[in-house]
């Protein structure tokens, strides 16, 4: 018989292989810096793609719409949740500036920009 020890180690393992691969979202190019921490809590993806279009979680969102869309989201959370905003490296600087900005104008207080680790 397998002692439960075993069987723990094991699953710890996989599960620490399998963790990384597990992070939702939208597929994007994420800028790289050394200065980035990976973000391990619980809170809520912003992503926007290249081409500009912006998904809360994995639902796409229309911009006009973003900052109702958003608050409705957060009406649910706890307060101090934290939002994680993933924008591929080749959107414009001036575009994620203005959905930080409506972000604000929709009361999140505590906001997380995502980038790559590059690996050594």
């Amino acid at each position: 018989m397998t002692s439960l020890a075993d069987v723990s180690i094991t699953l710890l393992v996989i599960f620490m292989i399998t963790a990384p691969m597990m992070t939702p979202g939208i597929d994007v190019n994420l800028p790289r810096t050394d200065a980035s921490l990976p973000h391990d809590e619980e809170g809520i993806t912003v992503s926007i793609k290249d081409n500009k279009e912006i998904y809360i979680d994995n639902n796409k969102v229309n911009i006009d719409g973003f900052e109702i869309e958003i608050k409705k989201i957060m009406e649910g959370k706890p307060p101090g949740i934290i939002v994680y905003l993933r924008a591929d490296e080749k959107v414009d600087y001036g575009y994620i500036i203005d959905i930080v900005g409506r972000m604000r104008n929709a009361g999140i207080k505590e906001l997380g920009l995502v980038a790559e680790i590059p690996q050594e």
